[in-house]
């Protein structure tokens, strides 16, 4: 049953209840917090709204009349209810507050969830994070069905049922081995030339494998792929053994193209593989406690990350010695993380370099 429009609101009994303790309008609104003006007409409104006085006044003070003494009693027993009810919301926030699961393409969880979840321990240190790694179409399944506080794909729009905000930028780029004949190539890399080549990519349902077939649709799409794996380390152990080349982020490829372990392939201008990396969550919802902070952090970063990127791209290459092919411990590492991950389709040819 709705309560009647003559019970008043928690704030006017608990003005009530201080005037009743201290004696004094005055003394009651200053230990509320208003003016004592804005005291006595609440006080006023509320003998109003009840129908009866609740308080005699007189130069010593003020004190409850007879029907005032039953109101304050009831009043007393309405606000400690109320306190207990705040206490009780307080308590579970905190349990929410305590706990945030996170779920990230590979490329984010990899490359940029680290320094992120540093940052939100460093601000809010009793906060308990579980990050689950998986590929954007599964990222979206997890926010959709409540696994997960909040989500990170990499692609140009918030999968369906999912609202989103841009919290970083990327590119992808086409790497291959230093001995690769791609990598001594004078000209760029047309669209076309890219869409016929059987490259190593990421599985189906990937970010990386969207971004890169969208770009390829104006030329026919992309080619059936030599190999798909599962991560990006094993995609560039697979172009550092010479497998073909391979597309993947940036993001992943700083350390191997400052070392001349991988060479990364000039595209022409046609070619716009860059993408935007997204934190998402439920349609008509907006993550709130630690979810809230984690996104307004990674916000704040964002400008961070892209003059890092840039300035990584202008750094010369530092001399490395050319991974071996024989049995020596490059090729035994990179062999080792090619074969950890299953390809799910046979090897084809590389004809790439037969061009």
């Amino acid at each position: 049953m709705p309560l009647s429009p003559r019970v008043p609101e928690i704030g006017a009994l608990e003005l009530l209840l201080a005037v009743a303790r201290l004696g004094s309008v005055g003394r009651a609104a200053a230990e509320i917090g208003v003016s004592q003006p804005t005291a006595s007409a609440r006080i006023k409104g509320m003998e109003r709204q009840i129908g009866v006085p609740l308080l005699e006044r007189s130069p010593r003070g003020s004190r409850p009349t007879e029907a005032g003494r039953l109101v304050v009693e009831w009043a007393r027993q309405v606000v400690e209810a109320a306190q207990a009810l705040d206490a009780g919301i307080d308590a579970l926030r905190e349990r929410r507050d305590a706990r945030l699961t996170v779920v990230a393409s590979l490329t984010v969880a990899e490359y940029l969830m680290p320094g992120w979840l540093l940052a939100l321990h460093a601000t809010n240190p009793g906060t308990a994070v579980t990050l689950r790694t998986a590929n954007s179409a599964d990222v979206a399944g997890h926010v959709l069905s409540g696994d997960a506080d909040l989500g990170f794909v990499e692609g140009p729009l918030p999968p369906a049922g999912l609202a989103g905000a841009v919290v970083a930028a990327d590119r992808l780029v086409v790497v291959v081995a230093p001995d690769h004949p791609w990598a001594r190539r004078r000209s760029p890399l047309s669209g076309a030339e890219l869409s016929a080549t059987p490259l190593v990519l990421r599985e189906p349902g990937s970010g990386t494998r969207e971004v890169l077939e969208m770009a390829l649709a104006p030329y026919g799409g992309a080619a059936p792929p030599r190999l798909e794996l599962a991560s990006s380390t094993a995609l560039k152990a697979a172009a550092m053994t010479g497998a073909g080349p391979v597309c993947l982020s940036e993001l992943a490829v700083v350390e191997e193209l400052a070392t001349r372990r991988l060479v990364a392939v000039r595209l022409a201008e046609e070619l716009d593989l860059r993408r935007p990396l997204r934190a998402v969550w439920p349609a008509g919802q907006r993550p709130s406690g630690p979810a809230r902070d984690l996104l307004a952090l990674t916000r704040r970063t964002a400008g961070t990350h892209q003059a890092r990127m840039a300035q990584a791209r202008t750094l010369p290459p530092r001399t490395a010695a050319r991974p071996a092919t024989g049995t020596g411990a490059a090729s035994g590492t990179a062999g080792s993380a090619a074969r950890s991950e299953r390809p799910v389709l046979r090897a084809r040819p590389d004809r790439s370099r037969k061009s």
